[in-house]
């Protein structure tokens, strides 16, 4: 399954202001897992997010983001608490610190402190230095999650931070958050950017679960749809990208990329009759294509490439451009 299809590169885009990759007015971040209620937030004004990552296992997302003035930066965590039913927030943060003060021996805590209210779960803070950066981190659990956010600084800090203690007024964990759709597919879509294909395709898979069938959710549905059933293409597994492609089919038989990605299929299983079939429909269908979307060249995808020799093959492939 080709990794370079248009369809991949318009999902990414559509996913900028999900993925926080927008200008440094952002203000609220969210972080939740596919698989777990309960979501992790806060309001900083003038941060933007430069870096995200997930984890394979579903048990972990995180953030790095910057202010303008680069005085301060963030990491915020949320994860799952290996076999821990029942962390509170202490635990987190004593479980955090102490592995930090293994590998930095020259760690010093300089205040702790407890915020929230009865409403709330309650969130601890500490504050410390290791060498000559400054750290101030929040932790806030609740069953087996956890959330951590950590600002640090090569400057100076502490609790009564104006600008911090603003930002730890804001920052929760709301336990009985349920994932939605956006939250799902921002996991797979960060293990798919990592090349962890294997795992971003069931998460694409629990993300169509999420999906209402009106009309509004058709054009996420079928990008969502491409990424699940090219990840598992590309990680290997092509009975179940066909399976997954043939069963939005029956449901949106218009959407040329089902059948592209059908034939990239068939190619994967040198079924190069079955694959000239499903070009020829897609190629019959590209007016449908998404808004944004180009129709690929399958004279330069992966799946079709090792077939340049075939001459009637090829002939063909080549009078779909």
């Amino acid at each position: 399954m080709a990794k370079s299809v248009a369809s991949l590169l318009f999902v990414l885009i559509a996913l900028i202001p999900i993925l926080g990759q927008v200008p440094a007015d952002q203000t609220d971040f969210k972080l939740a897992l596919p698989n777990r209620q309960g979501q992790l937030q806060w309001h900083a004004a003038g941060f933007k997010i430069v870096e995200s990552s997930a984890k394979p296992d579903g048990q972990e997302i995180g953030i790095r983001g910057k202010d303008e003035s680069g005085r301060l930066s963030f990491l915020g965590f949320l994860f799952v608490v290996s076999r821990e039913r029942s962390v509170t927030s202490a635990k987190c943060r004593d479980g955090e610190i102490d592995q930090l003060k293994r590998t930095n021996r020259d760690l010093r805590i300089l205040a702790t402190s407890e915020i929230g209210s009865s409403k709330d779960l309650p969130t601890e803070l500490v504050t410390y230095s290791t060498k000559a950066v400054y750290s101030m981190r929040g932790f806030a659990a609740t069953g087996d999650i956890c959330g951590d956010l950590e600002f640090y600084s090569d400057q100076a800090i502490n609790p009564d931070d104006p600008d911090l203690k603003v930002i730890f007024q804001s920052y929760r964990l709301e336990p009985s958050y349920v994932p939605q759709f956006k939250d799902v597919l921002l996991y797979g879509t960060l293990l798919y950017r990592q090349q962890m294909y294997e795992a971003a395709a069931p998460v694409f898979e629990l993300a169509l679960t999420k999906l209402t069938d009106d009309q509004s959710g058709l054009t996420m549905r079928r990008m969502t749809t491409d990424q699940a059933g090219m990840s598992y293409g590309i990680s290997g597994d092509t009975q179940k990208a066909r399976s997954i492609f043939q069963a939005a089919l029956a449901k949106d038989p218009d959407y040329p990329m089902y059948y592209y990605n059908l034939a990239c299929a068939d190619a994967q299983e040198h079924k190069l009759a079955d694959a000239r079939i499903h070009l020829q429909q897609a190629f019959d269908r590209k007016a449908n294509m998404l808004p944004g979307e180009t129709f690929p060249d399958p004279t330069k995808d992966d799946s079709f490439l090792p077939y340049r020799r075939d001459k009637d093959f090829w002939k063909f492939v080549e009078s779909l451009r």
